[in-house]
């Protein structure tokens, strides 16, 4: 798939990994088809991560790109082909049980990709096969490099895939798109510590960058406003929440009442927590 035109250095999805696809495709020997669903990853991905950060939020634009494109063009396009199933390296495993086909974690923790894929449908997840969730990192690339494969040796795909690290990174990348906003950052009693250059490159959870190291116990970012231009820290203890909304639920199966074990980032710990389904959408997880 072609889906970005721009510059990445990134290693993924740019328009030298789609000839690094070609070149393993001719050493393999079998057909190489390119897809451009570059109109359709400008729509779903980056304009989306755009204007996410227009109003200090951070997104997550891997998970709209499977959501949007990866898994469902890409399945489109591949029904239309004739195919039945849709291969992909991805970290995680499908495994099949009585009440159906279940996605699990990768045996490499280290790399497991099943966060986001958390979307996938019962019908998509029955349609994929992801033949490396059984192998760790290390093993993939010995048997690429066992077959002589060009990319054997190429580094991990890293951070978005359509930011440019040595072009500036993420805030050179959103400045194109929209005006920093300079902002102060504030205690919990609105007192001013110090300043940020721009609210819109605040994360939540951030600690470093903020102009407040040294200055005794850690703190964190805890809130960003871009309407007032303030960054809120605090203790790390500002950071947990006893309940937070859900959307979207994604079932397997029938819903699950009991305690569950709660991932909210891509390589984050797990928490064990309760879901509360609202007939509403407005369901909750809570600790």
């Amino acid at each position: 798939m072609k889906l970005w035109g721009g510059t990445s250095d990134t290693g993924c999805c740019s328009v030298s990994d789609v000839i690094d696809a070609r070149r393993v495709a001719d050493q393999l020997g079998i057909q190489h088809h390119v897809f451009n669903f570059g109109d359709e990853f400008d729509a779903h991905v980056v304009d989306p991560y755009v204007e996410a950060h227009k109003v200090g939020a951070t997104p997550n634009p891997c998970i709209e790109c499977n959501r949007h494109v990866k898994f469902d063009k890409l399945f489109r396009r591949a029904t239309a082909l004739g195919f039945e199933l849709i291969a992909t390296g991805h970290h995680a495993q499908i495994t099949r049980q009585p009440e159906g086909f279940r996605l699990s974690r990768s045996v490499d923790l280290r790399k497991d990709q099943s966060y986001v894929l958390h979307m996938l449908s019962e019908k998509q997840l029955a349609r994929l096969q992801l033949p490396i969730g059984n192998l760790t990192k290390h093993q993939v690339r010995e048997i690429a490099a066992s077959l002589s494969l060009q990319t054997a040796g190429k580094a991990d795909s890293q951070d978005v895939c359509f930011i440019s690290r040595t072009k500036g990174g993420r805030q050179r990348f959103l400045e194109q798109y929209m005006t920093m906003t300079p902002g102060q950052v504030i205690d919990s009693q609105g007192n001013r510590i110090s300043n940020v250059p721009a609210v819109q490159m605040v994360t939540i959870g951030q600690r470093k960058g903020l102009g407040i190291s040294g200055e005794g116990q850690p703190r964190y970012a805890v809130d960003v406003n871009v309407e007032s231009a303030t960054v809120t820290v605090g203790p790390k203890s500002d950071l947990y929440y006893e309940e937070t909304p859900i959307t979207n639920i994604q079932w397997i199966g029938e819903p699950v009442t009991d305690a569950l074990d709660i991932q909210t980032s891509a390589h984050g710990h797990t928490a064990r927590a309760k879901l509360q389904i609202k007939s509403t959408g407005k369901s909750r997880i809570k600790k």
